[in-house]
């Protein structure tokens, strides 16, 4: 489904960013929220040949993987006006065009128990993408995001950004997935600089 279809000419739309986009959007927008979406698990099972890794090396990113019984903390952006487009011909070059994602609209629930929860786009790799790598252990992934670099810099700053994010505006949330990524790269990252 194609962003535009989604919105359908409204005056605002709400963007849920919960890899790179929570630090650096890249867009003007309104206003944001921290909050959380229910019934998907944020992991590093997509690869990057572009921002984070090359075609010979790709570097990880994270995409959600439905799990009923998971949430995924992130930001939500909202865009309003001319914004609306502008972010999401934007958006498209980034996250569709570059990174492989297809959209959907998903209910986004704003910290805090007084804001109601709101619909929200979502950039989400599958299975069906060429670039989509699928489960490994922590330590593999750990491994990869380490020794990879893209355009955009190198995967590693990817991870502790969002490793950073996740600390310090959602330090209620425990995400095992991601600390244990990073605390393999940084392991991996110690011994290479070690190994000097």
């Amino acid at each position: 489904m194609k962003p535009r279809d989604i919105v359908g000419g409204k005056a605002s739309l709400w963007i849920f960013g919960y890899g790179s986009l929570v630090w650096k959007p890249d867009f003007q927008y309104k206003r944001s929220h921290v909050g959380h979406i229910r019934g998907y698990k944020r992991r590093f099972w997509h690869g990057d040949n572009f921002h984070r890794g090359n075609d010979q090396s790709p570097g990880r990113v994270v995409t959600l993987i439905e799990d009923d019984d998971a949430s995924t903390w992130g930001v939500a952006f909202e865009v309003t006006g001319s914004e609306v487009e502008e972010s999401l011909k934007y958006l498209n070059v980034r996250e569709t065009v570059r990174g492989g994602y297809v959209t959907k609209m998903v209910e986004f629930f704003p910290e805090g128990e007084k804001q109601p929860p709101v619909q929200a786009l979502v950039y989400i790799a599958t299975t069906e993408n060429a670039l989509y790598l699928g489960p490994a252990s922590c330590e593999a992934i750990g491994v990869q995001i380490a020794v990879c670099r893209g355009k955009t810099g190198h995967n590693l700053e990817y991870l502790l950004r969002l490793a950073e994010f996740m600390r310090s505006s959602c330090p209620h949330v425990e995400d095992h997935h991601l600390f244990s990524i990073e605390a393999a790269a940084l392991s991996v990252v110690s011994y290479l600089m070690a190994a000097q």
